[in-house]
């Protein structure tokens, strides 16, 4: 069963709020293990700026560093996002249901538009 008032859900989706630690994310996703100073590289911030964002997601688990000499490396750890995803998925229902509706009323709608064609 997922808790839906842990604090845990609450820092990740907190973290996941921001757009630079998304990105920051899936970056991590492409390039695992990547230096701070490597990945900070695209971003318009500073990199005390990168370094709070990597705080926040170290603090919601999403990710691990480590210092080997005078480099900090970066590596995700997706496993806290599974009770996040389990919290959507309790609404998945909602949006299914819906877009099938919007599946029908398009193809129906591009049915007719052939029809007219002819």
């Amino acid at each position: 069963m997922v808790k839906f008032n842990d604090p845990q859900l609450n820092r990740t989706f907190a973290a996941l709020v921001d757009q630079t630690r998304r990105a920051i994310l899936d970056r991590l996703e492409r390039e695992d293990g990547i230096s701070v100073s490597e990945l900070a590289k695209p971003f318009a911030i500073t990199l005390p700026g990168v370094m709070k964002h990597l705080d926040v997601l170290e603090d919601a688990g999403l990710i691990t560093r480590w210092k080997q000499g005078r480099t900090v490396t970066v590596r995700l750890r997706p496993d806290p996002m599974r009770s996040p995803l389990d919290w959507l998925r309790r609404y998945e229902r909602f949006w299914s249901s819906r877009l099938d509706r919007l599946t029908a009323y398009a193809e129906s709608e591009e049915s007719k538009a052939r029809r007219k064609g002819r």
